[in-house]
């Protein structure tokens, strides 16, 4: 990408694809006036003029191209008054850990570099760098072509200033990016009686931009929705990974965002990325498992015979602005869908797959329906319709199995309730498989949350397994009505399960240091710090585990030592063996 093009990475006039290498010369060949920006793995970010992002851009590019949407994993609930305090102090292998020469890297609404939670006792800044996506300059990072990076230099600069705003002006106007910082690794307040789980951490922050106004529109998104593109948030995570590198740290990427906008086993580019990503020594992932049980957004259907289908129920809200919902079938049947609104109206029937995408306009209303057998890294038939101003009250899906003596199950979900109207549920819903992408994938550290004062789950926090029936979530960790850094110096209680991964952050960061920073086990790996957090964790009497609910337990610093000291002898006592 060169100078005179890379407004296009915020152009509302542009749109965004994530394809695979192969395809990007194609893209690039069809669509005049496109840009690539980014090249990651075995896929590229590429931008084209926006109009070629009609109605049926899912049928013809393909859903995974499109950057799917991701909405905050944080939620409001009033339950019981806690608040993180120091971590034990049994957590052994030595004393005194606190993240120390580790970088959590946080993908989120930004950061109040501000706060006192995030300085030094001299008043210096605890940020490495501050990437801003939405502020554009020329100060952008190398290679990446937009916003603005400032580093601890220039922050430091600021917090001297009569008006730091105006020196570096990034403000996290939202609050979520500094919850989840504060939580991972902010300093002690003794007056509010905080302290973050390891406040030795490096923090290392990227700003997203808002997603663009055309893509929320084409997933029918509500446009005052907190939303991020897919596209983003992978730029995101190269530049961190850079930084660490550049830098010679240890890098744990924390995410509090997440969508549903997936099939749920782990398959979104993100989500692959992330896992390639935590296959390198030093490096690790945890994400928010997502806060969609008890939300009515997920229906599972297995029809059996001589039952011919199923009829599942849709209640529309009043008022609602539209929904993306997706189907997906289980392999190797096949399934198709008969549609009927509210008034027992018939609108359309939905086959396996389409020439094209099915539009279906009424008055103000617009239903747009893509089936297709299979997508990138999926067997599975999957449908998405996109609803604009439908009509309220109860919609009929009535779903068939072309072949009967084959297994009929089968799956809806709504998107995550950010970016839904209220009274927007099935009528028969199903509160497992809800954990959101990429907390769904079976290499990254996902964590759900519960309520330390009385030992219970978060009421909304999302279930496993994955459709595939791999065990999510890994780790339950506080994150109920927990006491977390504000905007303007304030403290806040929060809950959600975003508020629980940042807390695995914080936790993963010990494990980096003892291994990594100290030197003890330099090839620490993601792989290794999710069997130790796991292994470690404390089981609730008469559960089995691995967990739909809670994963493989509470998360238990003070056993960890342990584990690790077993691991450690078991490797002191190995046999060798002859080649």
């Amino acid at each position: 990408m060169t100078e005179s093009e890379r407004f296009k990475i915020l152009s509302d006039d542009f749109a965004d694809l994530i394809v695979s290498n192969q395809e990007r010369d194609e893209i690039v060949n069809t669509y005049p006036d496109t840009s690539v920006s980014l090249t990651f793995d075995d896929s590229s970010v590429v931008h084209i003029p926006v109009e070629n992002m009609t109605f049926d851009s899912i049928h013809r590019f393909g859903y995974n191209r499109i950057p799917a949407c991701f909405g905050l994993l944080n939620a409001n609930e009033d339950t019981f008054d806690y608040n993180i305090r120091n971590l034990p102090v049994s957590f052994k292998v030595g004393d005194g850990y606190s993240g120390k020469g580790v970088i959590i890297g946080f993908i989120d609404t930004g950061i109040d570099y501000r706060n006192q939670t995030f300085l030094k006792e001299d008043g210096t800044s605890r940020i490495l760098t501050i990437w801003d996506q939405s502020i554009d300059s020329s100060n952008y990072p190398q290679g990446f072509f937009y916003g603005t990076e400032y580093n601890n230099g220039m922050i430091n600069e600021a917090l001297k200033a009569e008006n730091p705003l105006a020196v570096v002006p990034s403000m996290d106007t939202i609050g979520h990016g500094t919850m989840m910082a504060g939580i991972a690794g902010g300093s002690k307040n003794t007056e509010s009686g905080f302290s973050g789980v390891a406040d030795d951490i490096i923090f290392a922050v990227v700003k997203l931009k808002p997603a663009k106004a055309y893509i929320k529109e084409f997933f029918s998104i509500p446009p005052d929705a907190v939303c991020f593109q897919e596209n983003d948030i992978i730029t995101g995570v190269v530049y961190l990974h850079q930084l660490a590198l550049a830098n010679n740290k240890p890098l744990i990427i924390c995410l509090g965002i997440g969508t549903s906008q997936s099939d749920h086993t782990g398959n979104r580019t993100l989500s692959r990325f992330l896992a390639s990503f935590s296959e390198i020594n030093g490096r690790a992932v945890a994400v928010a498992a997502g806060n969609e049980s008890n939300r009515g957004s997920h229906y599972y259907g297995d029809i059996k015979p001589p039952t011919a289908f199923d009829d599942v129920i849709l209640t529309v809200g009043e008022n609602t602005y539209g929904f993306t919902m997706q189907f997906w079938g289980t392999a190797p049947n096949w399934f198709w869908i008969d549609l009927y609104a509210p008034d027992g109206g018939f609108i359309t029937r939905i086959p396996p797959t389409t020439s094209n995408s099915i539009l279906y306009s009424l008055e103000n209303m617009t239903i747009i329906a893509d089936s297709q057998v299979k997508e990138p890294y999926s067997t599975e038939q999957f449908i998405v319709l996109r609803f604009n101003q439908p009509v309220p009250g109860n919609w009929h899906f009535y779903v068939y199995g072309i072949k009967g003596d084959l297994p009929m199950r089968f799956h809806f979900w709504l998107p995550i309730h950010n970016f839904l109207s209220a009274g927007t549920t099935f009528l028969e819903p199903n509160n497992n498989t809800t954990i959101v992408a990429p907390g769904n994938n079976s290499s990254l550290i996902c964590a759900t949350a519960y309520n330390p004062v009385n030992n219970t789950l978060f009421f909304y926090a999302s279930k496993g397994n994955t459709v595939n029936n791999f065990p999510k979530p890994d780790i339950t960790a506080p994150g109920v009505n927990i006491l977390s850094p504000y905007l303007d110096n304030k403290f806040i209680q929060v809950s959600g399960t975003s508020v629980a991964s940042a807390y695995i952050a914080g936790v993963l960061s010990l494990l980096l240091e003892w291994g990594v920073t100290n030197g003890n086990f330099p090839q620490m790996s993601n792989a290794l710090m999710k069997k130790i957090i796991t292994q470690s964790a404390s089981r609730r009497p008469n559960e089995t585990y691995p967990n739909p609910d809670w994963g493989y337990g509470i998360v238990d610093i003070a056993n960890m030592g342990n584990v690790i000291n077993s691991i450690i002898s078991v490797q002191e006592t190995m046999p060798t063996f002859p080649v």
